[in-house]
């Protein structure tokens, strides 16, 4: 599947999948940031999508695109750090199908048992042993894989791009997190296919887990061994989302870890309660990696919640 399938037609059919599936997926609000307590040092005007709200986690969206297009019943496996192994597990209770979710051992506990609870099996590996897995899953057991990012299903699914068009019809800025690609892709797909070529789409990732910023580098889908706090940002390599984002994409910009923290932190103390792997796209503008924000319109997307008290006990005050 080439970056040519993703059509405006394509993006608008998942978009109508998505608002009317039974999952229950929410149209989450878009706010202005000088609404809230959030600092700033730039004048610009910004808004605040808050994905961090939606139903179980912002891959809901994908997910219900995906469960649409396949059988009831069926029996699944994917891999994933937590949220779409949340969402995962969420559609697989409410269509009957079995599933099974395989995370790396780096994950929060917490994540694990909390799909769990949903009913589907839990297996954790070695980082570098997910794909092994799923592969002996689909192979032994006659499983069908679902893929957490490298999907045009589960892309199509998140052009929420065309919600924030809705708020502002032609922002001059997008800022997205990036992990294996397919929330940016799909948000930069369907901002660029409806006509905002002007607008600049950035993605955000983790300096220690940043494969699609090497990957612009190299011109070509490449792998590293990833080490972020933000687990959910730091999966494998990813062919189709890199093809969308070379072509819509303008550059991918990196965080530190330290940065990540301090973030997740001040959206805590603003009544924000967001995911490291969420909070990428809000550190780089808080940190000035975004060039040229002065006197512009932009949307920051914060994209996952999925986060445990355990794990916020670890962040600053």
């Amino acid at each position: 599947m080439s970056a040519d399938a993703v059509t405006l037609d394509l993006l608008r059919e998942a978009r109508e999948t998505v608002r009317s599936s039974p999952l229950g997926v929410i149209n989450t609000p878009m706010i202005p940031w000088c609404q809230t307590t959030l600092p700033l040092n730039i004048n610009c005007n910004i808004h605040i999508k808050l994905e961090n709200m939606q139903r179980t986690s912002f891959k809901i969206r994908g997910v219900a695109n995906q469960f649409a297009r396949r059988t009831k019943g069926g029996h699944f496996v994917t891999m994933s750090a937590g949220n779409y192994g949340k969402s995962f597990a969420y559609a697989s209770k409410h269509y009957g199908s079995r599933g099974k979710v395989v995370m790396p051992e780096t994950a929060p506990m917490s994540r694990s048992i909390l799909i769990q609870s949903f009913g589907v099996e839990v297996e954790r590996v070695p980082t570098s042993s997910l794909m092994n897995v799923v592969n002996s899953c689909v192979q032994e057991d006659n499983m069908t894989f679902l893929h957490s990012y490298d999907d045009l299903d589960l892309i199509a699914g998140h052009a929420l791009g065309m919600e924030v068009l809705e708020v502002q019809s032609e922002p001059d800025v997008v800022v997205v997190c990036c992990g294996g690609g397919g929330l940016l892709a799909g948000v930069a797909a369907a901002i660029k296919l409806s006509g905002c070529d002007k607008t600049r789409i950035y993605g955000v990732e983790p300096e220690g887990a940043c494969t699609m910023y090497k990957s612009f580098i190299e011109k070509k889908p490449v792998g590293m061994d990833t080490k972020s706090i933000a687990s959910g940002l730091a999966p494998p390599f990813a062919r189709l989302p890199y093809e969308l984002c070379q072509r819509y994409v303008e550059a991918i910009v990196l965080v530190s870890d330290e940065e990540i923290k301090a973030a997740v932190s001040a959206l805590y103390r603003s009544g924000l309660v967001v995911e490291p792997s969420g909070s990428a796209a809000f550190a780089a503008i808080i940190n000035n990696k975004i060039p040229e924000l002065e006197g512009k319109s932009v949307v920051c997307i914060l994209s996952g919640g999925n986060i445990g008290k355990d794990e916020l006990a670890n962040f600053p005050d």
